[in-house]
């Protein structure tokens, strides 16, 4: 007689597939002793995201972060990291986040390979290989040109690359210049060349493209503000590009002298309560730092920017730090009847920290913050010993944690000096002008700061063997750039 089965048609089914899932997920979990890492069918744990993924990475870029499939076995993968060529950084986690910190920024102009091979997850499974190269912007300046064609235009010179490529028409003699964040643009004053060969200076505000970002043209002239009304005298650009403050007198009444505030492609605004001297938008760009009697005003550029403040004692704002928490700032020690012919360097910052780095009777002409704020790199001058007044420039490098003061070198025959410090704070680029005090035409020359025409100017770059500071300056490379020009900067 037949046993009647207790199974339904749907019931059988169902433990078949419960059979089969089982032996399935039994496959997966024992995949690696079976068939090692070629299973066609293993998902295996891999990188889902990477922040830095075909991204040209600059001085801002202070980390690069992973995110895993799967919850990693943290120190496999610390291990099997590697960065070509090196770059010291610490590492942090935050779940399947990895962090890659870095402790100066990527040196320009060069490719780095960031690799993880052999990593495993928790659970023991390999990872996928990862493997990218990412790469640093060129090195690259701006700078005015002084011979020839070139004279009185702007240049942007691509030190990476080798390449030159004049910006500005003939018809535009340059004063000052300032660039953009992103380097897709530089803002700059000129004088058309009818005006200028005349004797004249009447600057007008424009913006020119470099052409150093992909997809851009370069060489395209665009006027910001005109000179019909008002007589432009300075400027500056906010950090992150958004704001531009200028100071103007009226024609009609040159002592009347006024900042104004363009934003947003907008009609310029006065701002009220400005009066006073140098000028500068520290890295928060909501605020202006300006001199005034007897101390520096910090004016808010925006209505929701906290009410203004005052620093008193200091006659100058040199520099401010890249995250905009400290300043190096002047003491012209007017109250001070035994220091009156006293310059005093000190470092401020927002705790309420107050250092006195250096006193000089020269000049402090100027000073930038490494990187990472760890150290001064200023261009003073020293009273020269004779009859005739002289002063003689050099370099110093500042460490602000132990406040030692350390020469770089002097600058012997050097006058009306400008400095500018790299990105990633690898070199410092400054010119060296030839002047003469009788010109032949007084109308058409390009001019020291002094009122001296200059006939001539060499770049020069000073390479540390590491990284500026006080350890490495006996093994600085001072090399001659084979270019003509002035007043170089950096572009970001």
């Amino acid at each position: 007689m037949a046993t009647k089965s207790h199974f339904s048609p749907i019931d059988r089914v169902a433990v078949i597939v419960i059979i089969l899932l089982g032996i399935f997920v039994t496959f997966l979990v024992t995949a690696d002793n079976v068939c090692g890492t070629d299973c066609w069918f293993k998902v295996s744990p891999s990188v889902q995201q990477f922040n830095w993924e075909e991204r040209e990475i600059n001085a801002n870029d202070r980390a690069f972060i992973l995110t895993f499939s799967r919850p990693m076995d943290r120190a496999s993968v610390e291990e099997n990291l590697e960065i070509e060529p090196d770059l010291s950084g610490k590492i942090s986690w935050s779940g399947r986040r990895m962090a890659y910190t870095l402790d100066e920024p990527a040196p320009y102009g060069r490719e780095y390979q960031i690799k993880i091979e052999g990593a495993k997850e928790r659970l023991g499974s390999e990872i996928r290989p990862f493997d990218e190269i990412v790469r640093t912007r060129d090195r690259a300046f701006a700078y005015l040109g002084v011979e020839g064609d070139e004279k009185g235009r702007l240049i942007v010179y691509n030190l990476t690359q080798q390449e030159k490529s004049i910006l500005t028409p003939p018809d535009l003699v340059v004063h000052e210049f300032e660039s953009y964040p992103e380097r897709d643009r530089i803002l700059f004053t000129a004088t058309d060349q009818e005006t200028w060969e005349e004797g004249k200076i009447d600057q007008q505000l424009y913006t020119v493209t470099t052409g150093l970002n992909q997809n851009q043209s370069d060489k395209e002239v665009k006027r910001i503000l005109d000179n019909q009304d008002y007589r432009l005298l300075d400027f500056d650009l906010s950090p992150n590009g958004e704001k531009i403050v200028v100071r103007r007198a009226e024609k009609e009444n040159l002592g009347d002298v006024s900042l104004w505030l363009l934003e947003n492609n907008q009609a310029p605004k006065m701002l009220e309560e400005t009066t006073g001297g140098q000028f500068m938008i520290p890295p928060d760009s909501e605020t202006l730092a300006i001199a005034q009697d007897q101390g520096v005003g910090l004016i808010p550029l925006t209505d929701d920017t906290e009410p203004s403040n005052f620093l008193p004692r200091y006659g100058q704002v040199i520099s401010f730090s890249p995250d905009g928490k400290a300043a190096a700032m002047v003491n012209f020690n007017t109250q001070d009847a035994e220091k009156q012919y006293i310059r005093s360097l000190y470092f401020v910052n927002n705790r309420g920290v107050e250092k006195n780095l250096l006193d000089t009777d020269g000049s402090i002409l100027s000073c930038e913050f490494s990187p990472r704020g760890t150290h001064l790199y200023c261009l003073l001058t020293e009273l020269m010993e004779g009859e005739d007044y002289q002063e003689q420039p050099y370099l110093v490098s500042i460490d602000l944690e132990t406040e030692d003061v350390t020469p770089m070198m002097t600058l012997p025959e050097y006058q009306d000096i400008e400095m500018s410090l790299s990105p990633d704070g690898l070199a410092l680029l400054f010119d060296q002008i030839i002047t003469v005090n009788n010109p032949e035409n007084r109308s058409s020359t390009l001019r020291s700061d002094s009122g001296e025409t200059i006939i001539g100017s060499s770049l020069w770059l000073l390479i540390p063997g590491s990284p500026l500071t006080a350890s490495s300056h006996d093994h600085s490379q001072l090399e001659e750039l084979p270019i003509a020009g002035l007043g170089p900067k950096w572009l970001p």
